[in-house]
């Protein structure tokens, strides 16, 4: 079977202008100097907007705490 209407080499070429990847927006935060996307909390310091979001103590605690009992475990 031939295809009935090839895409010239331009109409490709114009197409595939529009799949490259976008750059990730990064930001700076103002009081830590910590990089981090646009629009997301900080995983660092886990402030959104100058209020924290996120208790980043608790998360690391809660982590180790379930790579103790994975190793304790046999894992």
């Amino acid at each position: 079977m031939v295809v009935r209407m090839r895409h010239t080499k331009s109409q490709r070429n114009r197409t595939r202008s529009h799949h490259r990847l976008a750059k990730p927006a990064i930001t700076m935060d103002k009081a830590t100097a910590v990089p981090h996307l646009r629009h997301r909390a900080s995983l660092v310091t886990g402030q959104y907007k100058g209020r924290m979001v996120i208790d980043v103590q608790a998360k690391l605690a809660k982590k180790t705490k379930k790579a103790k009992q994975a190793t304790k475990e046999g894992r």
